[in-house]
């Protein structure tokens, strides 16, 4: 698999999970094994499920922007700009690793909440 069709795939999976179908994006874009990193959720493609089933339900307002990805080797990294009900809004940072064949089969990720205030004017977006 490419660099760019890996990109793209980390892009969808995190776009289709986020926006409330997480069981499809596993089904098509997780390899055979997934392990999770993020000690909020429970390791593998059931525990990604159950979060992502989650989020829809508590929070269905929701909303994503994708600000950068890079890809190197097997990993893609995703930094990404969230807004939550209440207008809470948060910075993450994701990476994904790939298998061989292209799959997503691992994962880290940093959330960091965006201040109200801060020591320079270059934002975090």
């Amino acid at each position: 698999m490419s660099l760019e069709s890996n990109k793209e795939n980390a892009i969808e999976l995190y776009r289709m999970a986020y926006l409330g179908n997480p069981r499809l994006a596993v089904e098509t874009y997780f390899g055979e094994e997934y392990i999770q990193h993020n000690p909020e959720v429970a390791d593998g493609k059931r525990g990604f499920i159950d979060y992502f089933e989650r989020m829809k339900t508590e929070y269905p307002e929701k909303s994503i922007q994708f600000l950068r990805c890079i890809a190197e080797g097997d990993l893609v990294a995703l930094h990404t700009h969230q807004t939550w009900p209440g207008n809470e809004q948060y910075v993450t940072m994701d990476f994904f690793r790939f298998d061989e064949r292209g799959k997503i089969c691992e994962h880290w990720d940093s959330i960091q909440v965006v201040p109200s205030g801060a020591q320079n004017a270059n934002g975090m977006v």
